[in-house]
């Protein structure tokens, strides 16, 4: 294939700094900040410990299969790209298409989060004139060029970051008594902590921290405009992991030591309700003027970074998909700051409609989409740990040696085959609250609606087109920045 014009192409702003931070930004949220308390209250404070590390050692091994391809091959495309090449092109069409989804729906999602929190401080203001206002921001961003996604996603997680380490510093301050009378380690031995409820408290908290960590896949759809991406995906895949676990495990540990499990307020967290987030409850122990103000805050931060990375992510998606013919051509069309412009509209568009559907009527519309999208960032991960082993084997298949390679995935093939498999249990694990609580078949079923859903799109693509599964003495290995026609 030969050079495109660099005006026809995706530009190659986005520096370590800002990959370091996309990922960042997309793992740390609302998951930490508001809802980790309900993971306490269910398993204890050893029992999250544990389920959060057994899932970050998971997510780390799908980062490791992401990095080595991303550094191969960074195309805008990304795990869609690679499902295509590596896979079969209905099983990349089924990615892409599930991907763009999945992101579309959570900026309406983040649309009605972002008016909530407002609320707060305003609660006379119509929720629609908030979504209205954060939907212009987001798209805003999005269109003046990458450089102004990455300089404000960098920003947004640097102040989740600071709200982070500062809760670290006052909670292990407050751990050691340098700030008040010490807890010492009486809430690890109330009632039945550290481990409460046994394997089935930690196997209910691995169903749900699996979702906290959605979104550090974000870096594989910026390695197409990644500055340097041979030498800068590695470096952030290699610092990023360490990061996140070390915030979630942190932040746990604290929150364990400081508020015992059997406090009503961790449970109610799950609620998204800001007052009696873990995080407002030690940062008002640690006397922090107007906690549930400054919490907040962060929230929202966390919300408008989520709502501007989604749209970032299903514009690319999309781009990616209409370079390949699996979406209508004008979506290929950049602005003169190499914006994919139709794309960013288009999922626009579909974001704003997913928002109205969450106003009219009783808004059942709006949670089926929702459900359907629910279990697509598992569906991605598995297409991942399945793209790298069929990648590798597209590898050997040609003779090339690993030594080609910009960064090399630890533990293959273990790795890619430990994360599959540890994705689909907690997939299947999502029977089991239903299963326990006696709910009807159609309850039991819900859950799993997006997984029809994407093997339509798969089977419907391989019976219009007649694609076959790529051979991997075929697949195509080329270098280019963005893939082969």
């Amino acid at each position: 294939m030969s050079e495109a014009p660099s005006q026809d192409r995706l530009s190659r702003s986005l520096r370590t700094r800002h990959l370091n931070m996309i990922a960042i930004g997309g793992a740390i949220g609302t998951g930490l900040f508001v809802a980790s308390g309900a993971t306490i209250a269910t398993a204890g404070p050893g029992g999250a410990v544990v389920a959060y590390a057994v899932t970050g050692l998971m997510v780390w091994l799908i980062m490791q299969s992401l990095g080595e391809m991303a550094a191969f091959l960074p195309v805008s495309g990304s795990f869609g790209e690679y499902g295509r090449r590596f896979v079969s092109p209905s099983f990349g069409f089924a990615m892409g298409w599930n991907y763009w989804f999945n992101w579309a729906i959570t900026v309406a999602a983040e649309l009605v989060a972002a008016a909530l929190v407002m609320k707060y401080w305003f609660p006379e203001v119509a929720s629609i004139w908030w979504s209205a206002l954060f939907l212009a921001i987001l798209f805003i961003i999005n269109a003046l060029s990458t450089r102004a996604y990455g300089e404000s996603e960098f920003w947004f997680a640097t102040i989740k970051v600071v709200a982070v380490i500062v809760f670290l510093v006052l909670g292990v301050s407050m751990i050691a008594g340098i700030l008040g009378e010490s807890p010492g380690t009486s809430s690890w031995t109330t009632g039945e902590a550290p481990f409460v409820g046994g394997p089935e408290g930690i196997f209910l908290v691995i169903l749900v921290a699996g979702y906290s960590f959605q979104g550090t896949e974000l870096i594989g759809v910026a390695a197409g405009e990644a500055e340097d991406p041979g030498r800068n995906i590695p470096r952030a895949i290699r610092t990023i992991f360490w990061r996140i676990l070390l915030f979630y495990i942190g932040a746990i540990l604290v929150i364990g030591f400081l508020i015992p499990y059997t406090d009503p307020s961790l449970l109610n967290s799950a609620e998204d309700n800001i007052s009696v987030s873990p995080f407002t409850l030690v940062f008002a122990k640690a006397g922090v003027l107007g906690a549930a103000s400054v919490m907040n805050a962060v929230i929202l931060t966390s919300v408008l970074s989520a709502g501007t990375s989604g749209l970032y992510a299903s514009t690319r998606m999309l781009f990616a998909l209409a370079e390949n013919g699996h979406a209508p051509g004008f979506l290929t069309r950049l602005s003169r700051h190499q914006v994919p412009m139709n794309a960013l509209m288009a999922t626009t568009l579909v974001g704003l409609a997913g928002f109205i559907t969450s106003l009219v009527g009783d808004g059942k519309a709006y949670e089926f989409l929702l459900t359907v999208s629910a279990l697509a960032g598992f569906i991605t991960w598995m297409g991942i740990s399945w793209s790298h082993y069929k990648f590798r084997k597209a590898l050997a298949a040609q003779g090339r040696s690993l030594d080609t390679l910009p960064y090399q995935a630890r533990f293959f093939p273990a790795g890619a085959i430990i994360a599959l498999l540890a994705c689909v249990a907690i997939v299947v694990g999502q029977a089991y609250g239903p299963l326990k609580e006696g709910a009807s078949l159609a309850d039991l079923l819900l859950p799993f609606i997006g997984i029809p859903f994407f093997l339509a799109l798969w089977g419907g693509h391989k019976l219009l087109t007649g694609s076959q599964a790529v051979d991997p003495t075929e697949v195509s290995l080329d270098h280019h920045d963005e893939p082969a026609a």
